[in-house]
C-alpha cells in the first residue's frame, strides 16, 4: 500500500475536525428530546417498518449487547421502541419503532440533516461538487 498524499492527509484531518465541529450539536439536542446521543443513534438506526435485530445493533454500535439492552430498555419505557422474538427465529429479539418513536425519529432526522450554516459559505457549485465527492468516497 502506498502511503498517502499530503493532500489526502489534509482532507481527512478536516473531515475529522468538521465531523467533531458538528458532533458538539447532538448533545443539546438530545438534551430537548430527552433522550441521550446515544438512544438518538438508536432511533436513527431503526427505520420504521424495518425491524433490526438486537444484536444487528450491537454490531452496528460497537458494542457490547448489554449496553444496547440499557438501551432499548429506556427508549421501551418511553414507548419509542418495542422489542418482540423474531419471525424467523424466535430466540432472536429485534426492535421495532412505535408510532410515537417514527414521529421522534422524524423529527430527530429533520434536525440533525439541516444543513449548518457554515455550508452557506460555500456556491451552489461548490455544494454540487462536495455532494459529488463525498459521494464518490461513500461508494
Amino acid at each position: 500500500m502506498k502511503p498517502a498524499s499530503p493532500h489526502a492527509c489534509d482532507a481527512w484531518q478536516l473531515l475529522i475536525r468538521l465531523f467533531f465541529a458538528q458532533r458538539a450539536n447532538l448533545p443539546p439536542l438530545a438534551a430537548e428530546l430527552q433522550l441521550s446521543p446515544a438512544q438518538c443513534h438508536v432511533l436513527h438506526l431503526i427505520e420504521p417498518g424495518r425491524p433490526i435485530p438486537m444484536g444487528q445493533l450491537a454490531e452496528t454500535l460497537a458494542c457490547d449487547a448489554s449496553n444496547v439492552t440499557g438501551l432499548v430498555d429506556r427508549l421501551e419505557s418511553r414507548g419509542l421502541v418495542r422489542r418482540r422474538p423474531s419471525a424467523e427465529d424466535r430466540r432472536v429479539k429485534v426492535l421495532d419503532l412505535t408510532p410515537a418513536g417514527s414521529r421522534l425519529r422524524t423529527l430527530l432526522l429533520d434536525r440533525m440533516t439541516t444543513p449548518p450554516a457554515t455550508l452557506r459559505r460555500l456556491s451552489v457549485g461548490e455544494q454540487r461538487a462536495l455532494v459529488r465527492i463525498l459521494t464518490r468516497l461513500l461508494e
